[in-house]
């Protein structure tokens, strides 16, 4: 009974190594497609986190104690220049101003008085000084008292769409009180932050005014209908974040954006002379980036690779590769490190454009 046992796991042994090895012989046996990378000049379109403000914003504050008489405006609401928007209660102010001009009378009846007096040498000069003095003194305390009421009437300073409104009718103001907000959307200026390496990339470029037009990506993924012009970068990085703030000036006829608004800045990045290959080459190790080389004596040669970009089903590679290596296209799933193979080259320009594959 034992000898029988002994016999029949032998036997199983032997079954076992003989699969093991017709599949190793099938490994061997199966040919695995290979290509080189493409090396040419190319464009991306990179995105950038941005923040839409106006090219005016503006809080409208109260310049004068009071209360709030009337409300001209609400909220939303597109407004003219001059426009009148609010009015607090003069009449403090329009009392104030009777009263500064009555002295002003005054002054003046005194000047012309001291001048006769003065004329006759029955004053000094000093006198005839003074009392011109306090005639210049009350004409400006009618100024101060015409401005003072002034500001009880409150205007829009510029076109614009108001905001929420702070106050209502009837309510005390004091002096600096927030009344409401006023956006300027003409135009809009859009801030986005590039890293070191493309700020330095950007103004180095010999065509660097024909990348300075940009698209904006707006918060319902649909592609804003104006186009954009970088105008202004910042005078600093931010030595947290190693990134410098650009600004594009976007118009805005039909004022679809509005001021605190997010989206992504669409930006035309050139590449000279890359390094592409498709994207299902590649494979990762933790978070590195990698491909399968085939060498010469047909060794697979697993190898480090740095992505510097990616486009529709191909990366752009910055580091590790030439496009004189070749490099394993398909089956990467099914060859380790220092695996001999058979290969069939395929042309690097068939491959591309044939790129609906996913790697195995």
């Amino acid at each position: 009974m034992q000898k029988i046992s002994f016999f029949a796991g032998l036997t199983i042994l032997i079954f076992l190594v003989s699969c093991e090895h017709k599949k190793e012989e099938k490994k061997e046996e199966a040919t695995f497609h290979v290509t080189n990378p493409i090396k040419k000049d190319t464009i991306i379109i990179k995105d950038y986190v941005s923040q839409i403000h106006s090219v005016r914003h503006i809080e409208l504050r109260a310049l004068e104690k009071g209360y709030l008489q009337n409300i001209s405006v609400d909220e939303g609401q597109h407004v003219k220049k001059g426009q009148l928007m609010f009015q607090i209660m003069p009449n403090i102010y329009e009392a104030e101003l009777q009263k500064a001009k009555a002295e002003f009378n005054v002054a003046e009846i005194e000047l012309k008085n001291t001048q006769l007096l003065a004329d006759g040498n029955v004053v000094s000069a000093n006198e005839l000084a003074m009392a011109k003095a306090n005639l210049n003194k009350a004409k400006a305390d009618v100024a101060l008292a015409s401005t003072h009421l002034g500001f009880t009437t409150i205007r829009a300073p510029f076109d614009g769409i108001m905001d929420h409104l702070e106050v209502r009718e009837g309510s005390l103001l004091d002096e600096g009180e927030l009344l409401t907000k006023l956006s300027d959307n003409s135009k809009m200026w859009v801030y986005f932050n590039v890293p070191e390496s493309e700020y330095l990339d950007f103004m180095m470029s010999k065509n660097r005014d024909d990348h300075k037009e940009v698209g904006l990506l707006m918060a319902n993924n649909k592609q804003f209908n104006q186009k954009g012009i970088v105008e202004t970068i910042e005078g600093e990085f931010n030595s947290e974040t190693g990134n410098i703030a650009f600004r594009a000036t976007f118009p805005n006829p039909d004022r679809i954006l509005r001021h605190g608004e997010t989206g992504s800045i669409l930006m035309k990045v050139p590449y000279k002379s890359s390094i592409i290959i498709p994207q299902k080459v590649t494979f990762q190790i933790l978070d590195k980036n990698y491909v399968f080389v085939i060498d010469k004596n047909n060794l697979v040669k697993q190898r480090e690779i740095t992505i510097g970009a990616e486009l529709p089903n191909l990366f752009i590679v910055t580091k590790g590769l030439s496009e004189k290596d070749v490099i394993l296209l398909e089956g990467i799933r099914k060859v380790k490190n220092n695996d001999k193979i058979k290969s069939e080259f395929l042309e690097p320009k068939k491959v591309m454009s044939e790129l609906n594959l996913y790697a195995e």
